[in-house]
């Protein structure tokens, strides 16, 4: 009974990992015309007409006005925040490198984990913590060749905070809406958000060519709105430390697309700090394995009822997001 499930959730893993690695090549084409601000905007304003769609055909229950400040916090953090640091980060710094730092969050989110969710995090987890950041900055240092700091790395590094910090208000807010309805009014609030980047977004859109429109429409639709609801299901059905850890695997599926796509190499330091990006994989893997065989659980809550097989952040609540399925 507990099989198909853990199916479901590796699915929708796999297609936040998908639509997320064409999120540094989708970003890099739409740059070519498109300003940071108009180009975050543009992509929202597509996902926000996709949602609503989803809305009306799935139904979702309106809010409270009570959750309403919280539900543009959500959308500060994950859609203003977020998008807006990595589509400025990224004029500076290659697909392949904009990658692996954006997936830092995993990072930030076994801290958040610890201190603020109360969640266990063994030795062998800070390990993958530490060799993680070690190779953020082998990314930061050589991305443009072996010795080059390039300081513009860290908005993206930022932006990867900014979504940790999401997606951990996101899980407590889980028991509250499904994951259709916090995703649709986090996408809509981050959206209004961008509106202040709305003039002169027209002119904009009329003048740029049809590959970076297409583009653009494939980053509003897919890491936008389809990772979103993916990523919320996966949440309510993992601890918050775990379901990072998938993040990990986002920056070589990233790098070979834009191999392919735009014919944009990395540095030898970039693959290096991949390569030790998926050594702490591994290593959060296997530490991850060991606690299934010996019974125990390094997601498990520390000093908290809530452990890491309670859907949401409150006991006897069942999972919600049925209506993702």
């Amino acid at each position: 009974m507990k099989a198909l499930p853990s199916i479901k959730v590796s699915l929708a893993t796999a297609s936040v990992i998908l639509c997320w690695a064409y999120s540094p090549t989708g970003i890099h084409i739409g740059l070519e015309h498109y300003s940071p601000g108009h180009l975050a905007l543009l992509r929202f304003l597509v996902a926000s007409v996709f949602m609503a769609g989803v809305a009306l055909v799935k139904g979702i229950a309106l809010p409270r006005l009570r959750d309403l400040p919280w539900l543009f916090v959500l959308g500060f953090f994950a859609i203003f925040l977020h998008h807006v640091s990595i589509n400025y980060g990224q004029q500076w710094v290659t697909p392949g490198a904009g990658s692996v730092l954006a997936q830092s969050t995993p990072l930030f989110s076994t801290l958040i984990a610890y201190f603020w969710l109360k969640e266990a995090v063994t030795g062998w987890r800070w390990l993958g913590v530490f060799a993680g950041f070690v190779g953020v900055l082998l990314v930061i240092w050589g991305d443009r060749g072996i010795g080059t700091f390039n300081p513009q790395g860290f908005l993206i590094v930022l932006a990867a905070l900014s979504w940790s910090i999401y997606f951990a208000l996101q899980k407590h807010y889980a028991h509250h809406y499904s994951g259709l309805t916090t995703v649709c009014y986090m996408v809509w609030a981050g959206t209004l958000l961008l509106c202040v980047y709305l003039p002169g977004l027209e002119q904009a859109v009329t003048r740029a060519s049809l590959r970076v429109n297409v583009a653009v429409l494939v980053l509003g639709i897919f890491p936008s709105a389809l990772a979103y609801l993916a990523w919320a299901y996966v949440l309510t059905h993992s601890a918050v430390s775990r379901s990072a850890v998938a993040l990990y695997l986002i920056p070589p599926v990233a790098i070979v697309m834009a191999a392919l796509v735009l014919g944009v190499g990395v540095s030898p330091l970039v693959l290096l700090g991949g390569a030790v990006v998926l050594g702490s994989v591994l290593a959060l893997h296997l530490e991850g394995r060991a606690g299934a065989v010996s019974g125990g659980d390094a997601g498990s809550s520390r000093g908290s009822p809530h452990g890491p097989d309670s859907k949401v952040l409150a006991p006897q609540v069942q999972p919600r997001g049925a209506d993702l399925k």
